[in-house]
């Protein structure tokens, strides 16, 4: 992406209700109180104007990063519940994405302390993660590449449903097909929020039924 394109996906993200009521029932919790959704709305929205600054003044990806950093070093978790902690993470997460950074082992520091992190990246390395095949599908929006790792194909599964999954970038719905005999997978850029079944939707059908869910969660 470009510069232009970074501030602009920024100043979107700022723009964005985040902590609406409809985003928390996305994430099947009920809101936290007026006060902290207020707190945590004026923190995002300044690491949002701090980056896009960041940009502006052509600080480097490493400056960013540290910038990105420090305003998560500044929250002190243990002011959060565990959905607010992940919540917060995954509001870094899409920053993070917009500004072309690796923040993952950061987040995980935050979230689950240094040892629990670095017991993580012991076992990861004893027992990685293999795999098989990345399926990338471009967002209908922002064209963010959706990248899908399959960890494991087992021969005669069949594609049962359309996955509708929500692009971390930009927040759009989009609907993906990974195809047959998938076993396992990971999403890398994006959310799962729902599943069309083939068995009750044709594909014209679905994409249809896609555009309804995007209206009435708009």
């Amino acid at each position: 992406m470009t510069d232009e394109q970074k501030i602009d996906k920024l100043v979107d993200f700022k723009q964005r209700n985040k902590f609406s009521i409809q985003v928390w029932n996305e994430r099947g919790l009920n809101p936290s109180s007026d006060e902290l959704c207020q707190q945590l709305t004026l923190f995002f929205n300044s690491s949002s104007d701090n980056l896009i600054s960041g940009i502006k003044s052509k600080k480097s990806v490493q400056q960013l990063k540290s910038m990105l950093k420090s305003e998560l070093s500044s929250l002190n978790k243990l002011d959060y519940d565990t959905e607010e902690k992940e919540f917060i993470c995954d509001l870094f997460n899409e920053l993070a994405t917009i500004i072309e950074i690796d923040f993952n082992s950061n987040l995980n520091k935050w979230l689950y302390g240094s040892v629990l992190t670095t017991l993580m990246k012991i076992q990861n390395f004893i027992k990685p993660v293999k795999i098989v095949e990345t399926l990338k599908h471009s967002c209908t929006k922002c064209s963010t590449v959706l990248e899908t790792q399959i960890l494991s194909k087992e021969s005669g599964i069949p594609e049962t449903c359309w996955p509708i999954v929500k692009c971390n970038s930009c927040g759009e719905l989009n609907m993906l097909s990974l195809g047959p005999n998938v076993k396992e997978t990971r999403f890398v850029n994006y959310k799962w929020v729902d599943s069309l079944h083939m068995k009750e939707y044709t594909y014209e059908q679905a994409l249809t039924r896609l555009e309804q869910i995007k209206f009435f969660r708009k």
